[in-house]
């Protein structure tokens, strides 16, 4: 295979024969494809090894109803920044993760970007704000970008300019750590444009908008989620 040839990537098939003797097992597919693969895995999987799963709206409920007792399950919500190494991550442990097991999960996951520890609970939030908050970005970006051409540039300019707008107004947020609202005070002189500018986002609802966004996203992520639970009674 490539990934064998080019990186040295040990390859197996089936799924069964590659978590063999494995200590960390990552499940990275389709959520609708999870319960076969963990039914699959579950007779060769040692005892002790981590699951890890980035599979979306899956609970840790399900992992551990389908495999071995005891098994360390941690659950991760990524987002797609996490691509370039710019990714926010959050990660909750099940029934029997130990903070060793979640120590070796920010381990591995340490190069896609920040990661942060939370309780299984509170992903859905997670997924409304970081995991669906790309989308929200974007949407911005295109949205400048879009004002940009209304305003006469061109659309290669605009959004070139938009995308470094907001790259570094991310970077500046994070680098000083001061609150939001400090460094938007910051840019906005009295009288000036960008007060102008800021007064028509919120005659708009622009903060109303995306808060409704959140929501949104938070309440379908619990949906998915219940969907995916498995019943009282431990029907698969």
């Amino acid at each position: 295979m490539e990934l064998s040839g080019r990186y040295g990537v040990r390859a197996a098939d089936p799924n069964a024969k590659a978590v063999k003797g494995a200590g960390l097992v990552l499940i990275a597919v389709k959520p609708q494809v999870v319960p076969d693969v963990l039914a699959e895995i579950a007779p060769t999987l040692r005892p002790g090894t981590l699951v890890v799963s980035v599979a979306a709206g899956i609970p840790v409920a399900v992992y551990e109803a389908a495999l071995p007792e005891g098994t360390p399950v941690v659950r991760v919500m990524p987002n797609t920044p996490t691509l370039v190494g710019k990714g926010a991550s959050a990660i909750a442990a099940g029934t029997h993760a130990t903070d060793e097991h979640l120590d070796l999960a920010e381990r591995a996951l340490a190069a896609t970007g920040l990661v942060v520890r939370v309780a299984e609970k509170d992903l859905d939030a997670v997924t409304a704000i970081s995991g669906s908050g790309p989308a929200y970005a974007f949407y911005l970006i295109d949205a400048m970008a879009e004002a940009g051409v209304l305003l006469g540039l061109t659309r290669d300019l605009a959004t070139r300019l938009a995308v470094a707008t907001v790259e570094g107004s991310a970077a500046l947020a994070a680098q000083t750590g001061d609150h939001p609202a400090v460094l938007r005070e910051r840019v906005s002189s009295p009288g000036g444009t960008t007060v102008a500018g800021v007064a028509q986002l919120d005659a708009h609802g622009v903060r109303a908008g995306v808060v409704a966004a959140a929501r949104a996203a938070h309440d379908r992520s619990r949906e998915l989620g219940a969907a995916a639970a498995p019943s009282p009674r431990g029907d698969r």
